[in-house]
């Protein structure tokens, strides 16, 4: 060091000028633009190149670390643009893993500098999209995978390229607003769905059956799949916990379509994270979490404490061949006193190392050219710059090291965080807990309390038995006890007044005695012993009536407990006997269940059954039940106004068990004779009649239940075995050919009569309902009354036309024989006839009692408007029977056809009328949650929740049923309209028998 400042005091500052002369600043600058510049696109072109290896770590640091320094992907998109992409499927595919890391760990403006291709890797996935083999089709997922998650950040910079977040800036993110949270949750689950398609492709291209993760193609292939499983784990996690959210600020039922996104989303990341688990190449690069059996319970808000939210770990790198050896502050050091002693070596040999005598000499003093120093400068600027970009690397690697440790604090600060907050919802779960099991050992305490009641209220029951005649016996003797103190009461009240008409006497003759004394001066003595005397004889009479008074207070207080007595005693008789008669309600009732039961259990096993069956004794025992129940009616209101009279209430209902038994016996016996499909149906309807019998018995269990049941179930399904019994029954043999023309007229005037009573009725309810219902429920009543009452015209019109058309096709094919004996020759289209006047006739009865019902808010809407599309069936019926025989040309046929139309226009106005009606009184009876609490609330969608998956397995069932029912309709109705066995049913006939729906 001192030789080399002697020569520097004798050479006048040589180094300086050659510095200034090359421009020492500027070219440093230059220089390490131009080193970066090659190193970056040395990397780059090493991580993406054209062999079916996995890209190597290095290289991709190198990338990364480059988008740091220069602060964006200027250099990395430059590079990228001069390869060929779009022909070599292969690069494609390493540049979307290295982008995903850039993404994902380079610097943010990567995401700002890359916003200008994505419309560049749009088109790029759509030509890849084109080819199904090898990597075009995942290349083309993995770009637009790329171009989802560019969007994403797009919408949401809150969120860094790797998606780690605590909770409290997730909350920041959704800026503390519902709707923000909703959307976030569905950009999150498009996202998530383009990482789980991602991942599906990868493993579908792959031969699961060989070590595919050993070879390298296969790690070609699943190395991009630790980027994939890094974001799923994050957005599993934040989507779960926006969820929650979401639940606690939302019905459940808005929510639908998101929790079945999630379940899906669930089930598909469960299986390939078990998937990815099992592969070797995962488990030395990646420790990959496992996610619960099942999915998170939305609907139960402690739920989330149960939520553990995914980590996944990346164990420690270990030093690799291909890895650059890491540089310590030990070897900076030796690298420096390397550097120094070679200068110090070269400064040596350049300037010598000793001084020369002469010291002006120069040229010999330096032994080298201005040129050779230039080249010794530049090569010690080479080797600074070189010791520069080691000393970058490795704070580069420091900084990497440092940001590392900086997330792992975050992620443990994050879980530190969770576990407390877990921790205190934890407390609040015990709480709740412990509250809902002090609820439940008060009920289990009002249980067995009221279990203790219960028995002893048995036991007192039976004890009252024994009382009942103590109390009578009691009851006789208090009474007769009263009877006597009344008469002690008359008798002392008779002697008191004696005792006080004396005492006036006395009073009078003492008063008698004072007057004649004073006019008797000389008997004075005389009558001061008088006097002295009375006064003694009051003052005893005065004590005696003292003492009957004092005896009628004693006798008025023992008449005021008798009477409390006996007014105790009258309530506990009258009370016993309310219980009596409860008891032997109940045993009768019960009794009847047990027959009814028997019945229903016999009808399980039809060997039981020792009855005939017979159609005829079927429907005689369904009149005898509908006859019972008529009698139980009055007796149940005779009973209501006269308690003390149950012995006929409970002989009914005893009846009514006996005959419903043996009706359920006579149609089991009956469907063991009858075809496959009424016997199902019979069978069915048995089962359903005693049913309902066990629930109508039920019903009358106390005073309070009985004055409410309802036979109306039992008599409906009464109704349906008789119809079924009905069909059951053998036709035609009741009935002779030549009395078929006699039917025709009387079904046909049957049905004139029944449409004109229907009418009539429908007149009177519409005047009932005007005098006494207003608002609303008038307005709906008038609309549904008058559309009905168009309708009834309508069938009218049709009766009348339908006579019209038969008159002519009697007329018109009978020829020389009479009407009767037309109508007997084309037999089986007069009974189709006949069979459609019916229906006509049935269905305007059945719609009137409908409307009426509705009316008096006892009816659903819904049977109106089935009974409307009854009636354009039957309607429709009866045009295709008057149709087969008449001509097409004929002007009666035409004007059949034409009141048909407008059948159907009337019962269209029914049904419309009918929707309207329900809808203004559903918005008239307008729910009122006010006055509930958050858990009666949720407790009521919970309830209203199962009722609508209870209502639509009910709707699927009846469509089958509705389905089965109109197949066999058709099946009967041919047979009617004498279709052969095996040929088609007519289109035109099926079209005009089943009308549309309105």
């Amino acid at each position: 060091m001192d030789r080399m400042a002697s020569s520097m005091k004798q050479v006048p500052n040589p180094l300086p000028k050659v510095l200034s002369r090359r421009g020492v600043g500027s070219g440093l600058e230059a220089a390490e633009r131009e080193s970066f510049e090659r190193t970056q696109t040395i990397s780059i072109n090493k991580a993406i190149n054209a062999q079916e290896v996995a890209v190597k770590e290095k290289h991709a640091r190198t990338c990364i670390l480059g988008t740091h320094h220069e602060k964006g992907a200027h250099t990395f998109w430059s590079v990228v643009n001069r390869l060929p992409l779009s022909s070599n499927a292969m690069l494609c595919w390493k540049f979307c893993h290295v982008f995903h890391k850039l993404l994902r760990d380079g610097h943010p403006n990567v995401l700002k500098d890359s916003l200008r291709y994505k419309n560049e890797l749009s088109d790029m996935s759509r030509m890849w999209g084109h080819l199904s083999e090898g990597y075009g089709q995942l290349c083309s997922i993995y770009l637009k995978l790329l171009k989802t998650k560019m969007e994403f950040h797009t919408k949401n910079p809150r969120f860094p390229g790797n998606l780690q977040m605590n909770d409290r800036q997730l909350d920041e993110a959704g800026e503390s607003d519902v709707n923000n949270f909703f959307q976030l949750t569905v950009e999150m689950f498009d996202y998530l769905e383009c990482e789980l398609s991602l991942f599906q492709t990868v493993f579908s291209s792959l031969d699961m059956s060989r070590s595919v993760s050993v070879t390298a193609a296969g790690q070609c292939r699943l190395a991009p799949l630790i980027q994939v499983i890094l974001d799923c784990s994050h957005l599993y996690d934040y989507t779960v916990k926006l969820l929650f959210k979401l639940h606690s600020c939302l019905p459940a039922d808005t929510l639908q379509g998101h929790r079945d996104r999630f379940m899906e989303q669930f089930t598909k990341l469960r299986d390939l994270f078990h998937r990815s688990s099992n592969l070797q190449y995962f488990k030395r690069l990646i420790q990959i979490p496992q996610l619960p059996e099942n999915p998170p319970n939305f609907l139960r808000a402690s739920a989330l404490s149960e939520h553990i939210s995914p980590v996944v770990v990346i164990p420690a790198e270990a030093s690799s061949p291909d890895s650059e050896p890491a540089l310590d502050k030990g070897h900076l050091v030796d690298v420096d006193a390397a550097r120094q002693t070679l200068f110090d070596d070269k400064f040596d040999g350049i300037f010598g190392s000793s001084l020369s005598s002469d010291p002006f000499n120069f040229d010999s003093q330096n032994g080298v050219s201005k040129d050779g120093k230039d080249h010794l400068i530049e090569q010690l600027y080479r080797e600074i710059r070189g010791l520069t970009a080691q000393l970058e690397k490795v704070k580069a690697e420091s900084q990497r090291a440092m940001l590392q440790l900086k997330g792992r604090v975050s992620e443990l600060e994050a879980e530190l965080a969770e576990q407390k907050h877990l921790g205190r919802q934890a407390t609040d779960d015990c709480e709740f807990l412990r509250t809902e099991l002090d609820e439940l050992k008060k009920q289990r305490e009002d249980t067995e309390k009221a279990q203790r009641s219960l028995t002893e209220i048995e036991r007192k029951a039976q004890a009252n038995e024994q009382r009942y005649s103590k109390l009578k016996e009691k009851y006789s003797e208090l009474v007769q006890n009263h009877a006597d103190l009344l008469r002690k009461t008359q008798e002392q009240q008779e002697v008191l007044e004696s005792l006080k008409q004396e005492l006036v006497s006395s009073r009078q003759e003492v008063q008698v005695l004072h007057g004649s004394l004073e006019t008797s001066a000389q008997s004075e003595a005389k009558w001061v012993t008088q006097i002295t005397a009375l006064e003694e004889e009051r003052g005893s009479l005065a004590h005696t009536a003292a003492q009957q008074e004092e005896e009628m207070a004693a006798l008025r207080e023992r008449l005021e407990d008798t009477q409390a007595k006996l007014v105790v005693s009258q309530e506990s008789l009258c009370q016993f006997e309310k219980d009596q008669r409860r008891v032997l309600l109940e045993g009768s009732r019960k009794a009847a269940e047990r027959v009814v039961q028997e019945a229903l259990d016999r009808l399980e096993e039809p060997t039981l059954i020792s009855c005939v069956g017979s159609a005829d004794h079927l429907l005689s025992k369904i009149k005898c039940v509908s006859s019972c129940l008529d009698q139980l009616e009055k007796d149940r209101t005779q009973y209501l106004a006269n308690p003390e009279d149950f012995s006929r209430l409970l002989h009914s209902i005893t009846l009514l068990a006996h005959l419903t038994s043996d009706t359920i016996a006579h149609g089991s016996a009956t469907s063991l004779r009858a075809p496959p499909e009424p016997a199902d149906s019979l069978s069915e309807a048995c089962t359903q009649c005693g049913r309902e019998t066990l629930a109508f018995l039920t019903s009358l269990k106390d005073e309070g239940s009985l004055e409410k049941a309802d036979s109306a179930a039992v008599r409906s399904s009464l109704s349906r075995i008789q119809a079924i019994g009905e069909e059951l029954l053998p036709r035609g043999l009741d009935i002779r050919q030549e009395e078929l023309g006699d039917l025709v007229d009387k079904e046909m005037a049957a049905t004139s009569a029944a449409i004109e009573a229907a009418t009539t009725r429908i007149e009177e309810m519409l005047s009932k309902s005007r005098a006494g219902d207003t608002g609303v429920k008038l307005e709906v009543n008038e609309r549904i009354l008058g559309s009905c009452t168009c309708l009834m015209q309508a069938i009218q019109a049709l009766v009348a036309a339908s006579k019209d058309l038969q008159r002519e096709i009697v007329d018109s094919g009978r020829g020389t024989a009479s009407p009767k004996e037309f109508y007997a020759k084309n037999s089986r289209w007069t009974e189709g006839l006949i069979s459609a006047s019916k229906a006509v006739g049935w269905g305007a009865t059945v719609m009137v009692d409908a409307a009426d019902l509705v009316v008096q808010g006892k009816g659903k809407f819904e049977e109106l408007m089935v009974c409307s599309h009854e009636i354009a069936a039957s309607t429709a019926q009866l045009v295709a029977a008057s149709k087969v025989k008449a001509d097409k040309d004929s002007p009666n046929l035409a004007q059949l056809q034409q009141a048909s139309r407008g059948v159907n226009q009337a019962t269209a106005g029914v049904v419309a009328s009918t929707i309207s009606g329900k809808s203004q009184i559903e918005e008239s009876d307008s729910m009122d949650f006010s006055s509930m609490t958050l858990t009666q609330i949720k407790r009521q969608e919970m309830d209203s929740q199962v009722r609508v998956l209870e209502l639509e397995n009910e709707l699927q069932k009846e469509r089958q049923k509705l389905g089965e029912l109109r197949k066999k309709h058709y099946e009967l109705a041919g047979v009617a309209e004498g279709w052969e066995e095996g040929k088609e049913v007519p289109t035109s006939t099926l079209q005009e028998a089943v009308p549309e729906k309105e």
